[in-house]
């Protein structure tokens, strides 16, 4: 069988005529509503939460004198949830939000409701049984929902050193790569990006920070 190469694939994409990536990206960022978030650096301290602006949020709240509708929409380093959490007085809906100083809230009068926003460092159910780590057509390490060969694009991390790469990996690494690495929890999603990192060919900061420190 022929060994596969990394940079000879990425050249056959190339010249393969399809809708640009982007535009697959955006098609993914919709159905996730934002998935392609910016990395999350940590929940907000209570102290760091007591702002002249969500103090102000937590007194419209309480002057509220009908029910509104809450829910909760969890953003994941992959993925996200919405979840109703029923229908709540002002008082009560304040008593939520000092409870939980790191949710972002969201108050819409008019539609009675009110959006809470939690940023949480872990794969969404969704992603647990779909992710997978790959290179885009332009080097990049990518994660997608679904196979590579799919093109489902979630979020793109850095450049990579492909030929660098060719040169230092066995072949049954590059393989893998290729086909798409399975993802199911966060240890595992940590360990492609800290493996891979090794071979960005910009390197900083940020690009290998662990998502979560148990």
């Amino acid at each position: 069988m022929m060994e596969f190469s990394l940079w000879k694939n990425l050249k056959k994409r190339l010249r393969r005529k399809r809708r640009p990536m982007w535009m697959l990206g955006c098609t993914l960022l919709g159905l996730f509503a934002g998935a392609l978030y910016p990395p999350y650096a940590g929940n907000v301290s209570a102290a760091a939460a007591e702002t002249p602006e969500k103090g102000g949020l937590i007194r419209s709240l309480e002057q509220l004198n009908k029910p509104v509708s809450v829910k909760l929409h969890r953003v994941y380093l992959c993925g996200n949830e919405l979840k109703p959490l029923g229908r709540m007085t002002g008082n009560q809906v304040a008593r939520l939000h000092r409870a939980h100083p790191d949710w972002r809230a969201q108050l819409d009068i008019g539609q009675s409701t009110v959006l809470f926003e939690q940023q949480v460092d872990d794969l969404s159910e969704h992603c647990k049984a779909n992710a997978y780590f790959g290179v885009d057509k332009d080097g990049n390490l990518t994660l997608y929902d679904g196979a590579p060969k799919k093109e489902k694009v979630v979020r793109t991390f850095f450049q990579l050193d492909v030929r660098y790469m060719e040169s230092s990996l066995p072949q049954d690494k590059l393989d893998e790569l290729a086909g798409g690495i399975r993802v199911s929890d966060i240890d595992e999603y940590n360990s492609v990006l800290s493996t891979y990192s090794d071979y960005a060919i910009e390197k900083n900061e940020k690009v290998m920070t662990p998502a979560y420190q148990p």
